[in-house]
């Protein structure tokens, strides 16, 4: 939320990441104060409603804090989500520059996803990428990147996917049973 003022900074921003902090927080302040009213309820001393648990300020500052934090299940889904779009984006622009831009400098994010299935969804965007630059009969910048983070996903022993045998042969079973 704070990156729609703040902008959405990377490290190849050069902001020192105590810098970033620093803006988002105080960019987090200014939104959840200053633009969202107080739910009148949670205001009040009386009732359960006293802890502002149902204030719109605490909640949309306690998930944002939560994501920072990056120590829930779901924070960490957020943030890869995030990286996903990223290489998401990176591909498209490639694709509109019709094989002119190559911005494979992106690439290293996908290093940075965690989650098996953000992975999973990640290699495939990566295959995407290679298949649209080899339509084009041309190779693009972070290759080696690509095939490793590809053969990555091999070595987890990612799901088939669609169209390929399975390790059986397409049988549909364990090897060496019979029908």
């Amino acid at each position: 939320m704070a990156e729609c003022l703040v902008g959405d900074l990377t490290p190849l921003d050069g902001v020192p990441k105590a810098e970033k902090s620093r803006r988002e927080r105080s960019t987090m302040d200014f939104l959840t104060s200053s633009l969202l009213p107080p739910n009148p309820s949670s205001s009040s001393d009386s009732g359960s409603n006293a802890n502002n648990n149902d204030d719109p300020r605490t909640l949309i500052s306690s998930a944002w804090a939560e994501y920072e934090a990056d120590t829930t299940p779901e924070a960490r889904f957020v943030h890869d989500v995030d990286k996903l779009e990223l290489l998401l984006q990176m591909v498209e622009y490639e694709r509109r520059g019709d094989g002119a831009v190559d911005l494979g400098e992106f690439v290293h994010v996908a290093r940075g996803i965690r989650l098996r299935e953000m992975k999973a969804w990640c290699r495939e965007v990566l295959r995407e990428r290679r298949a649209f630059w080899e339509a084009k009969g041309k190779v693009p910048s972070c290759v080696a990147d690509v095939e490793e983070i590809l053969r990555e996903g091999e070595e987890d022993g990612e799901e088939v996917r669609e169209g390929e045998e399975e390790a059986d042969g397409g049988k549909g079973g364990e090897a060496g049973k019979g029908p």
